[in-house]
C-alpha cells in the first residue's frame, strides 16, 4: 500500500523552478555582458534594505505560465502571505481555488501543512533562513514565495553570473512610482519593479525561463508590506490540529 506523501511543490510554493537563486543554467553560452552600473545599485540598494529589518511581512500574487500538451498557455494563481522574523522564523500561507497550504519553520524545524486534506509533514531544518530555504528547495522540492529577498545574500545570488542589467526606465506599479529594471543570467530573465523613495521596496518580478522556446514566465505583484508586523515567536511554531495526519515528505533524488 502506497503512503501518502508530499510531492515536489512547485505548485504547492511558487516561485518553483523559475526561482533566481536556484536558476543557473548548466550550459552557459558565450555572451557580451552589458551590467548598468546604475541597475546593480538600485538593485543592492532594495536588497540591504530588506536585509536590514530584522522582520517583514509581504503579500503575494503569483500568476505562474504553463503549457498545456495543445500548445496553448495557461496561468494559474496563487496568493501567499509570508512572514519572515530573522535570525531563523518564517511563515508562509499559500491559497488558491483548490489548495490552502500553511508553511512554518521555527529555526529547528520545517513543516507543511494541508489544511483542506488536514495532512502535514515535518523535517528537521538549519538553524538559519538560508540554510532552510536550500534544504526546502534542493531536498523536498518546495520554494517559499518571494524567496529570493530572504536570503541574507540576496544579492550576491540575484546577480551571480549576470550577463545583463539595465534601467529601462520610471514605472507606477499600484499607484506607486518605482524604477524599473531588467536583468538577464543563463537561462533566465528577470524584471523588477522597486519603489523610487526611502524604502526601497520591491513590488514586482517577472521571471522568464530562457531555457524552453516558450519562454514561460512567473509574475509576482508584491503589496501589504509591513516591515514592523510583531509577530510572536510561538506563531512560527506548527501545532497539529485535531485529527491532522503526519505524513513523510517525498524527498528529491
Amino acid at each position: 500500500m502506497c503512503k501518502s506523501t508530499f510531492k515536489k511543490a512547485t505548485a504547492a510554493f511558487v516561485l518553483g523552478v523559475f526561482t533566481l537563486a536556484a536558476s543557473l543554467c548548466t550550459e552557459v553560452r558565450a555572451q557580451e555582458t552589458s551590467v548598468d552600473p546604475a541597475a546593480t545599485q538600485i538593485l543592492k540598494r532594495m536588497t540591504d534594505y530588506l536585509g536590514s529589518l530584522q522582520e517583514f511581512s509581504v503579500h503575494t500574487q503569483n500568476t505562474v505560465e504553463d503549457l498545456l500538451e495543445s500548445g496553448q498557455r495557461i496561468d494559474s494563481d496563487v496568493a501567499a502571505h509570508v512572514i519572515v522574523k530573522r535570525p531563523n522564523k518564517l511563515l508562509s500561507e499559500r491559497s488558491d481555488d483548490l489548495a490552502k497550504q500553511f508553511f512554518y519553520y521555527d529555526g529547528r524545524t520545517l513543516t507543511l501543512y494541508d489544511q483542506l486534506k488536514n495532512t502535514y509533514a515535518t523535517a528537521p531544518a538549519s538553524e538559519t533562513l538560508g540554510g532552510m530555504l536550500d534544504y526546502a528547495r534542493q531536498s523536498l522540492g518546495l520554494v517559499v514565495p518571494a524567496a529570493d529577498f530572504i536570503y541574507p545574500n540576496a544579492y550576491e545570488l540575484l546577480t551571480q553570473d549576470l550577463t545583463s542589467a539595465t534601467v529601462v526606465g520610471k514605472a507606477v506599479i499600484d499607484g506607486v512610482m518605482c524604477d524599473h529594471l531588467t536583468f538577464r543570467r543563463p537561462g533566465v530573465d528577470f524584471q523588477i519593479w522597486i519603489e523610487a523613495a526611502a524604502q526601497p521596496r520591491p513590488r514586482k518580478l517577472v521571471v522568464t525561463d530562457t531555457g524552453t522556446p516558450a519562454l514561460l514566465s512567473v509574475t509576482t505583484l508584491i503589496d501589504d508590506f509591513n516591515a514592523a508586523p510583531g509577530v510572536p515567536d510561538t506563531r512560527f511554531a506548527f501545532v497539529p490540529p485535531i485529527g491532522a495526519k503526519a505524513i513523510p515528505f517525498m524527498l528529491i533524488e
